[in-house]
Protein backbone atom coordinates (compact mmCIF):
# COMPACT_ATOMS: atom_id res chain seq x y z
CA UNK A 1 0.00 0.00 0.00
CA UNK A 2 1.17 3.64 -0.88
CA UNK A 3 0.42 7.05 0.02
CA UNK A 4 0.73 10.46 -1.20
CA UNK A 5 1.05 13.24 1.40
CA UNK A 6 -0.33 16.48 -0.92
CA UNK A 7 0.43 19.07 1.35
CA UNK A 8 3.66 19.33 3.43
CA UNK A 9 5.45 22.54 4.26
CA UNK A 10 8.93 20.71 4.44
CA UNK A 11 10.86 23.75 3.83
CA UNK A 12 9.92 25.29 7.31
CA UNK A 13 12.89 25.23 10.00
CA UNK A 14 10.58 22.70 11.94
CA UNK A 15 12.56 19.90 9.62
CA UNK A 16 15.51 21.68 9.02
CA UNK A 17 17.57 19.33 11.82
CA UNK A 18 16.35 15.50 10.83
CA UNK A 19 14.39 16.41 7.59
CA UNK A 20 16.34 13.13 5.97
CA UNK A 21 14.85 11.33 9.12
CA UNK A 22 11.43 12.75 7.99
CA UNK A 23 11.45 11.45 4.51
CA UNK A 24 12.75 7.96 5.87
CA UNK A 25 9.78 7.79 7.83
CA UNK A 26 7.64 8.75 5.60
CA UNK A 27 8.81 5.89 3.63
CA UNK A 28 8.41 3.46 6.66
CA UNK A 29 4.67 4.05 6.27
CA UNK A 30 3.72 3.49 2.76
CA UNK A 31 4.21 7.17 2.14
CA UNK A 32 5.75 7.38 -1.31
CA UNK A 33 5.67 11.00 -2.75
CA UNK A 34 5.39 14.48 -0.75
CA UNK A 35 4.44 17.26 -2.51
CA UNK A 36 5.84 20.58 -0.41
CA UNK A 37 3.78 23.60 -1.01
CA UNK A 38 5.53 26.99 -1.05
CA UNK A 39 3.89 29.76 0.82
CA UNK A 40 5.75 32.56 -0.57
CA UNK A 41 8.94 33.33 -3.32
CA UNK A 42 11.64 32.03 -0.81
CA UNK A 43 9.47 29.34 0.23
CA UNK A 44 8.93 28.33 -3.31
CA UNK A 45 12.60 28.35 -4.31
CA UNK A 46 13.05 25.51 -1.37
CA UNK A 47 10.37 23.82 -2.07
CA UNK A 48 12.20 23.55 -5.85
CA UNK A 49 15.47 22.97 -3.73
CA UNK A 50 13.93 20.07 -1.89
CA UNK A 51 12.42 18.33 -4.61
CA UNK A 52 15.95 18.58 -6.78
CA UNK A 53 17.28 16.72 -3.48
CA UNK A 54 14.80 13.84 -2.73
CA UNK A 55 13.41 12.01 -5.65
CA UNK A 56 10.05 11.30 -3.69
CA UNK A 57 9.68 15.30 -3.12
CA UNK A 58 7.60 17.62 -5.65
CA UNK A 59 7.23 21.35 -5.42
CA UNK A 60 4.06 23.19 -5.47
CA UNK A 61 5.04 27.30 -6.09
CA UNK A 62 3.31 29.65 -4.98
CA UNK A 63 2.16 33.37 -2.57
CA UNK A 64 0.27 32.45 0.16
CA UNK A 65 -2.73 35.08 0.62
CA UNK A 66 -1.36 36.05 3.87
CA UNK A 67 2.47 36.70 2.42
CA UNK A 68 0.96 38.83 -0.69
CA UNK A 69 1.34 42.30 1.09
CA UNK A 70 5.14 41.39 2.28
CA UNK A 71 5.93 39.89 -1.49
CA UNK A 72 3.62 42.89 -3.24
CA UNK A 73 2.03 42.46 -6.49
CA UNK A 74 5.31 42.05 -8.78
CA UNK A 75 5.60 38.40 -8.03
CA UNK A 76 4.97 37.00 -11.11
CA UNK A 77 8.02 36.96 -13.28
CA UNK A 78 9.60 34.83 -10.33
CA UNK A 79 6.42 32.40 -9.93
CA UNK A 80 6.69 31.83 -13.41
CA UNK A 81 10.53 31.00 -13.71
CA UNK A 82 10.11 28.92 -10.25
CA UNK A 83 6.89 26.81 -11.82
CA UNK A 84 8.87 25.88 -15.26
CA UNK A 85 10.90 23.57 -13.42
CA UNK A 86 10.04 19.92 -13.99
CA UNK A 87 9.35 18.70 -10.46
CA UNK A 88 6.69 21.53 -9.76
CA UNK A 89 3.44 19.98 -10.15
CA UNK A 90 0.65 23.08 -8.98
CA UNK A 91 0.47 26.72 -8.36
CA UNK A 92 -0.06 27.60 -4.49
CA UNK A 93 -0.72 27.63 -1.90
CA UNK A 94 -2.88 30.37 -3.05
CA UNK A 95 -6.31 31.84 -2.55
CA UNK A 96 -7.90 34.51 0.44
CA UNK A 97 -7.80 34.48 4.19
CA UNK A 98 -9.75 37.28 5.76
CA UNK A 99 -9.16 35.22 9.23
CA UNK A 100 -5.57 36.40 9.56
CA UNK A 101 -6.35 40.07 8.83
CA UNK A 102 -2.54 42.23 10.25
CA UNK A 103 -3.33 43.25 13.65
CA UNK A 104 -2.40 46.91 12.22
CA UNK A 105 -4.43 46.89 9.08
CA UNK A 106 -2.10 49.03 7.75
CA UNK A 107 -2.60 49.51 4.13
CA UNK A 108 -0.22 47.34 2.28
CA UNK A 109 2.27 47.94 -0.22
CA UNK A 110 0.32 46.82 -3.31
CA UNK A 111 -2.52 48.84 -2.99
CA UNK A 112 -2.98 52.32 -3.73
CA UNK A 113 -4.32 54.57 -1.18
CA UNK A 114 -4.16 58.11 -1.02
CA UNK A 115 -1.60 59.30 2.38
CA UNK A 116 -3.84 62.67 2.74
CA UNK A 117 -7.15 60.84 2.25
CA UNK A 118 -5.72 58.77 5.44
CA UNK A 119 -4.75 61.70 7.45
CA UNK A 120 -8.60 63.38 7.43
CA UNK A 121 -9.74 59.92 8.13
CA UNK A 122 -10.80 58.81 12.06
CA UNK A 123 -8.97 55.30 12.95
CA UNK A 124 -12.23 53.28 12.23
CA UNK A 125 -12.23 54.84 8.51
CA UNK A 126 -8.79 54.17 8.31
CA UNK A 127 -9.19 50.79 9.46
CA UNK A 128 -12.27 49.95 7.17
CA UNK A 129 -9.85 51.67 4.27
CA UNK A 130 -6.49 49.65 5.15
CA UNK A 131 -9.14 45.99 5.41
CA UNK A 132 -10.51 46.45 1.70
CA UNK A 133 -7.00 47.25 0.46
CA UNK A 134 -5.81 44.05 2.10
CA UNK A 135 -8.63 42.26 0.94
CA UNK A 136 -8.05 43.65 -3.03
CA UNK A 137 -4.71 42.98 -2.89
CA UNK A 138 -5.45 39.01 -2.13
CA UNK A 139 -7.79 39.35 -4.28
CA UNK A 140 -5.40 40.65 -7.14
CA UNK A 141 -2.80 37.86 -6.54
CA UNK A 142 -4.97 34.77 -6.29
CA UNK A 143 -6.04 36.22 -9.83
CA UNK A 144 -2.72 36.07 -11.14
CA UNK A 145 -1.88 32.77 -9.82
CA UNK A 146 -4.88 31.64 -11.35
CA UNK A 147 -4.06 33.24 -14.75
CA UNK A 148 -0.40 31.58 -14.63
CA UNK A 149 -2.10 28.52 -13.75
CA UNK A 150 -4.25 28.43 -16.77
CA UNK A 151 -1.02 29.97 -18.84
CA UNK A 152 1.03 26.96 -17.77
CA UNK A 153 -1.16 24.02 -17.56
CA UNK A 154 -1.23 23.16 -14.09
CA UNK A 155 -3.95 22.80 -11.29
CA UNK A 156 -3.85 25.24 -8.19
CA UNK A 157 -3.58 24.50 -4.59
CA UNK A 158 -6.40 26.55 -2.83
CA UNK A 159 -6.25 28.09 0.35
CA UNK A 160 -9.58 29.75 2.15
CA UNK A 161 -10.19 30.63 5.07
CA UNK A 162 -13.48 33.14 6.41
CA UNK A 163 -13.86 34.23 2.27
CA UNK A 164 -15.96 31.51 0.46
CA UNK A 165 -18.15 33.77 -0.73
CA UNK A 166 -15.28 35.80 -2.54
CA UNK A 167 -13.16 32.35 -3.16
CA UNK A 168 -15.79 30.80 -5.06
CA UNK A 169 -16.96 33.67 -7.07
CA UNK A 170 -13.41 34.21 -8.29
CA UNK A 171 -13.16 30.29 -9.33
CA UNK A 172 -16.22 30.40 -11.32
CA UNK A 173 -13.95 33.34 -13.58
CA UNK A 174 -11.87 30.38 -14.56
CA UNK A 175 -14.67 27.18 -14.48
CA UNK A 176 -12.76 24.90 -17.39
CA UNK A 177 -9.63 26.93 -17.28
CA UNK A 178 -7.51 25.91 -14.20
CA UNK A 179 -8.78 23.36 -11.31
CA UNK A 180 -7.70 23.58 -7.84
CA UNK A 181 -8.03 21.61 -4.83
CA UNK A 182 -9.33 22.70 -1.56
CA UNK A 183 -6.64 22.13 0.99
CA UNK A 184 -7.73 21.60 4.65
CA UNK A 185 -11.33 21.05 4.29
CA UNK A 186 -13.12 21.82 6.97
CA UNK A 187 -16.56 22.31 5.49
CA UNK A 188 -20.10 21.00 5.50
CA UNK A 189 -20.93 18.53 2.45
CA UNK A 190 -22.67 21.20 1.26
CA UNK A 191 -19.83 23.17 0.91
CA UNK A 192 -18.10 20.37 -0.52
CA UNK A 193 -20.51 19.54 -3.00
CA UNK A 194 -20.32 23.10 -3.99
CA UNK A 195 -16.28 22.53 -4.45
CA UNK A 196 -16.82 19.21 -6.40
CA UNK A 197 -19.58 21.27 -9.17
CA UNK A 198 -17.22 23.38 -10.06
CA UNK A 199 -15.00 21.18 -11.21
CA UNK A 200 -12.22 21.22 -7.71
CA UNK A 201 -11.13 18.37 -5.14
CA UNK A 202 -10.63 19.04 -1.51
CA UNK A 203 -8.31 17.17 1.31
CA UNK A 204 -8.58 15.55 4.46
CA UNK A 205 -5.90 16.42 7.29
CA UNK A 206 -5.39 15.06 10.65
CA UNK A 207 -8.14 16.96 11.71
CA UNK A 208 -10.15 14.09 10.56
CA UNK A 209 -9.16 12.04 13.76
CA UNK A 210 -10.05 15.11 16.09
CA UNK A 211 -12.85 14.71 18.52
CA UNK A 212 -14.42 18.17 17.68
CA UNK A 213 -14.53 17.10 14.11
CA UNK A 214 -17.49 15.42 13.74
CA UNK A 215 -18.39 17.66 10.52
CA UNK A 216 -14.87 16.71 8.83
CA UNK A 217 -16.02 13.22 9.44
CA UNK A 218 -19.37 13.61 7.72
CA UNK A 219 -18.29 15.10 4.69
CA UNK A 220 -15.34 12.58 4.46
CA UNK A 221 -18.16 9.82 4.82
CA UNK A 222 -20.06 11.18 1.98
CA UNK A 223 -18.00 12.71 -0.95
CA UNK A 224 -17.30 10.39 -3.92
CA UNK A 225 -14.39 8.50 -4.03
CA UNK A 226 -12.51 10.10 -6.88
CA UNK A 227 -13.12 13.78 -5.30
CA UNK A 228 -10.77 13.74 -2.20
CA UNK A 229 -6.86 13.77 -1.32
CA UNK A 230 -5.21 13.23 1.95
CA UNK A 231 -2.73 15.40 2.98
CA UNK A 232 -0.75 16.64 6.78
CA UNK A 233 -0.33 20.34 6.33
CA UNK A 234 2.63 19.58 8.54
CA UNK A 235 4.29 20.60 10.85
CA UNK A 236 0.58 21.91 11.67
CA UNK A 237 -2.63 19.66 12.71
CA UNK A 238 -0.65 16.51 13.56
CA UNK A 239 -3.54 13.86 14.00
CA UNK A 240 -4.51 11.73 17.01
CA UNK A 241 -2.22 10.83 19.29
CA UNK A 242 0.09 13.13 17.98
CA UNK A 243 -2.08 16.43 18.53
CA UNK A 244 0.11 19.04 19.67
CA UNK A 245 3.66 17.96 18.58
CA UNK A 246 5.21 18.36 15.26
CA UNK A 247 3.17 16.95 12.55
CA UNK A 248 5.38 15.18 9.21
CA UNK A 249 4.20 13.27 6.10
CA UNK A 250 4.69 9.82 8.14
CA UNK A 251 1.31 10.69 9.48
CA UNK A 252 -0.60 10.26 6.27
CA UNK A 253 -1.27 6.56 7.46
CA UNK A 254 -2.99 7.98 10.66
CA UNK A 255 -5.22 10.51 8.33
CA UNK A 256 -5.83 7.49 5.86
CA UNK A 257 -6.50 4.92 8.33
CA UNK A 258 -9.36 7.53 9.58
CA UNK A 259 -11.16 8.50 6.53
CA UNK A 260 -11.29 4.45 5.82
CA UNK A 261 -12.94 3.99 9.20
CA UNK A 262 -15.16 7.03 8.67
CA UNK A 263 -15.87 6.08 5.25
CA UNK A 264 -16.68 1.92 6.24
CA UNK A 265 -13.93 0.65 3.96
CA UNK A 266 -10.63 -0.63 4.10
CA UNK A 267 -7.41 1.54 4.19
CA UNK A 268 -6.14 -0.43 0.97
CA UNK A 269 -9.18 1.51 -1.10
CA UNK A 270 -8.59 4.73 0.78
CA UNK A 271 -4.93 4.67 -0.78
CA UNK A 272 -5.97 3.50 -4.47
CA UNK A 273 -9.06 5.85 -4.13
CA UNK A 274 -6.45 8.78 -3.37
CA UNK A 275 -3.30 8.25 -5.16
CA UNK A 276 -5.36 8.05 -8.22
CA UNK A 277 -6.79 11.21 -7.43
CA UNK A 278 -3.44 12.37 -6.86
CA UNK A 279 -2.14 11.45 -9.72
CA UNK A 280 -4.73 12.60 -12.12
CA UNK A 281 -4.91 15.92 -10.46
CA UNK A 282 -0.82 16.96 -10.31
CA UNK A 283 0.63 14.96 -12.93
CA UNK A 284 3.69 13.67 -11.53
CA UNK A 285 6.27 13.22 -14.26
CA UNK A 286 4.36 15.49 -17.19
Amino acid sequence: MELIDTHAHLDYPDFEADLEGVIARATEAGVTRIITIGTGLESSRRAVMLSERFPNVFAVVGVHPNNVAEEGLDFLPTLRELATHPKVVAIGETGIDYHHLPEDLQPPKVASVDAALLAQCSNDQERLIAEGAWKSAQQDAFRMQLDLAAELGLNTVIHQRSSWKDTLEILREYTGKVRGVFHCFGGTFDEAREVLSLGHLVSFTGIITFKNAGQVRDTAAQIPGDSYMVETDCPYLAPIPYRGQRAEPAHSRLIAEAIALTRGIPIEEVASETNRTAERFFRFGR
